[in-house]
């Protein structure tokens, strides 16, 4: 919280923000939590480490919504909308 994500913007965990490896900044994508259905628009600010086998780090308030803060993962799918 408050360091700069690769694009530039200072990260605010009480945003509807992500990273990824690939998906180009600003886009927004539909992230579904494929465990209770719950789903939640993002917006791609960030790049995840190369290393990573995930395939999106959203912020907390992201996986709040979605409904899986406290476990840290579950299994998503993603749609990109623009």
């Amino acid at each position: 919280h408050g360091k700069r994500t690769a694009s530039s913007e200072i990260f605010d965990q009480n945003k509807l923000t992500a990273a990824h490896h690939k998906i180009k900044f600003g886009s927004r994508v539909k992230v579904t939590n494929l465990e209770n259905n719950r789903s939640v628009v993002v917006t791609i600010n960030d790049r995840m480490a190369k290393s990573s086998k995930h395939i999106i780090d959203v912020s907390k308030s992201a996986a709040a919504r979605l409904g899986f803060v406290e476990q840290g993962r579950t299994n998503v799918s993603l749609e990109i909308l623009d």
